[in-house]
């Protein structure tokens, strides 16, 4: 997949980690009032005043969470940031900032980061949280992804999961379901034509846009878990 996506592969060594940091990361700008240092010094500085601070890392190894046989590297680049950020929202506060690291085999080409850190972008302007630092190093095999979400709330405002109760309302959205039957139909495919790749791709993606980030509050402020 990653031979055929483009013709053009660059070295990673041709930049060097700094360089391709500076490279990947020139895009991002400062969206929350939060931020008062981002990428670009020893470590971001923030300011949240009297808000508490939640703080949600995931992991995401190649092999274990995807296969980039049939997962587009922007779609992962989308769903990496996305699933931090529901964690976020799931303790009802609002996600601010994010941290990124990947570690790389020598098998991906510069292309390949621009393409993953186009869905990351993609993401962090949708939900309008700061990309505020990171880390990149060498893989022996695979690609890895790390990403901490940062969010702020008031103290009265965050819920957790003990707070749910019997009669509770449990709502789910999205198509329970949809995702991992699509990933099944493609891995049992064997050829599957790009069409099919394509469109599998643009409606998980979509599918991912629809249901996260989503967050109820009712009208006596009574949301357990999220």
């Amino acid at each position: 997949m990653l031979e055929d996506k483009t013709p053009q592969r660059t070295s990673l060594s041709q930049l060097g980690e700094f360089g391709l940091i500076e490279h990947l990361t020139k895009i991002f700008y400062v969206k929350q009032a939060s931020t008062l240092k981002s990428i670009g010094d020893d470590a971001a500085v923030l300011d949240f005043k009297d808000k508490k601070i939640v703080v949600s890392t995931d992991l995401l190894i190649e092999g274990v969470h995807f296969d980039l046989s049939y997962m587009p590297l922007k779609h992962l680049g989308y769903k990496a940031v996305v699933v931090n950020l529901s964690d976020i929202c799931a303790m009802n506060a609002k996600p601010t900032q994010i941290t990124v690291s990947v570690a790389v085999s020598n098998r991906f080409p510069l292309e390949a980061l621009e393409e993953l850190f186009a869905g990351i972008t993609l993401a962090s302007h949708e939900y309008k949280v700061d990309v505020i630092g990171g880390d990149t190093t060498s893989s022996q095999k695979g690609l890895i992804i790390s990403i901490t979400a940062i969010g702020e709330a008031d103290a009265e405002e965050i819920v957790y999961r003990n707070g749910a109760k019997q009669t509770d309302l449990l709502v789910v959205t999205g198509d329970i379901g949809n995702h991992i039957f699509k990933r099944a139909v493609v891995k049992q495919a064997g050829n599957f034509n790009q069409w099919k790749r394509n469109h599998f791709a643009a409606s998980s993606l979509n599918q991912l846009r629809k249901r996260t980030g989503l967050v109820y509050r009712a009208g006596n402020g009574n949301t357990y878990a999220l």
